[in-house]
């Protein structure tokens, strides 16, 4: 009988070489790293200052408020913040005779938007409400 220790083992190695596997990730490693365009040199432009818009009143008849997609709140087609939309309303509702004031929410206005807006106009006491625009809205779901 042979001894186990002098006799070399005839069943195969179970380890896969992944030598040449490394190898070829570097290499294409490589050559994305050298195919990535280089950053190119920026060159400052001086923009004109746009001035801000003049201050923003109410009509005596009829206001309109536009939500946009992109959540911004449009009094009479000016761009307005919460802050002064509620200072509008305020301004609309101690008029002697309160003008009408139209709601319009865009079809991709986000509804917590719509819901914040509707309840400033809620605490301002406005009584002349409206909604506009509903019917492009009608076929809903169909």
């Amino acid at each position: 009988m042979h001894s186990a220790a002098s006799t070399p083992s005839t069943s195969p190695i179970a380890a896969i070489n992944t030598t040449p596997l490394i190898d070829v990730m570097l290499v294409l490693l490589i050559m994305f790293v050298i195919t990535i365009p280089a950053a190119t040199n920026s060159i400052d432009i001086d923009l004109p200052v746009q001035g801000k818009p003049g201050p923003v009143h109410p009509d005596q008849l009829k206001n309109k408020i536009v939500l946009t997609a992109n959540g911004t709140i449009e009094w009479n087609g000016t761009a307005i913040t919460a802050a002064q939309l509620a200072g509008l309303l305020h301004q609309t509702t101690r008029m002697p005779i309160e003008p009408e004031l139209q709601f319009e929410p865009d079809a991709d206005t986000s509804y917590a938007l719509a819901a914040r807006v509707l309840n400033t106009i809620k605490a301002a006491g406005v009584t002349r409400f409206g909604f506009v625009g509903n019917e492009r809205h009608r076929d809903f779901g169909k």
